[in-house]
């Protein structure tokens, strides 16, 4: 299933890091964040993906072209004009990279996308969140709902640490505790063709136009979420992924690794003779 990934927005929450690259290319453990969304995505099977790329696109363009022209062991003949390469650790991604304007709205970006896709059911996200949404569990439910669109519903992260306490005791201390109560777009989105009926042009915002006309339409869905879900908004939310990254415990990666282990060990039943 094709994969659309919006990665051409400004970032100018996370300026620190945004002024040098797109926020898509900030990195977590030496890889951009886009790298972690897509790998989540290929572990589960979802590997066709069309990036939506804008401000900095051209960063983006050759992080992709570097990964596949520079991997491994690089042999140069310049007498016979020949190169050969060897080893390579490279992603078996199918990856267009289609540039869809610096000020293009979110609806418009996807709009502008209408003519790659296929005439069949595809997912959606951002280029600056991460999960361990399962995918597949959640494209399940978009066909079981039969609607037009399904979205990740999430509850938000907390932007301050809470204390847990007994009397005038702290007994706890959470730094990312998670808002008790209302639902959020995760994105991690699944759509029918029929979305572009929603998206007018440029200007068009994905979920300020496209979303709540589907909505007030009845025909948007939620897939409800209580895992892990985190945006990279600023630097503070950089640091906290990175300290998952270390810590070993990336709940977004580790979900993926655990789905794609468990169909790689799965015994093959035979029917009696």
């Amino acid at each position: 299933m094709q994969v659309v990934l919006l990665a051409g927005g400004l970032g100018t929450r996370l300026q620190e890091e945004t002024t040098a690259r797109p926020k898509p290319m900030v990195e977590i453990g030496g890889r951009p964040i886009l790298w972690h969304i897509m790998k989540s995505f290929a572990r589960y099977g979802h590997d066709d993906f069309i990036v939506a790329c804008g401000y900095m696109g051209d960063f983006i363009k050759k992080y992709f072209l570097d990964q596949y022209n520079l991997s491994g062991d690089l042999k140069i003949d310049f007498g016979r004009d020949m190169m050969q390469r060897s080893e390579a650790d490279v992603e078996s991604w199918s990856v267009n990279l289609v540039d869809t304007g610096l000020h293009t709205m979110t609806g418009g970006r996807l709009l502008r996308l209408q003519d790659k896709l296929r005439r069949e059911t595809f997912m959606l996200t951002y280029g600056d969140g991460v999960s361990d949404v399962n995918i597949n569990e959640l494209l399940a439910f978009h066909r079981q709902q039969g609607r037009l669109a399904t979205v990740t519903a999430v509850r938000p992260p907390a932007r301050f640490g809470g204390l847990i306490m007994n009397g005038d005791i702290v007994e706890h201390f959470t730094e990312k505790p998670v808002a008790g109560e209302g639902w959020i777009n995760g994105g991690f989105l699944v759509f029918e063709p029929e979305i572009f009926d929603y998206l007018k042009s440029d200007q068009c915002s994905l979920e300020a136009n496209g979303l709540e006309q589907v909505a007030a339409a009845g025909q948007l869905a939620a897939f409800r979420h209580d895992g892990f879900w985190q945006c990279m908004d600023t630097l503070r939310d950089k640091h906290y992924l990175q300290r998952l990254w270390d810590s070993g415990e990336a709940p977004w990666i580790n979900a993926a690794e655990e789905h794609h282990s468990r169909l790689r060990v799965m015994p093959v039943r035979r029917s009696a003779a």
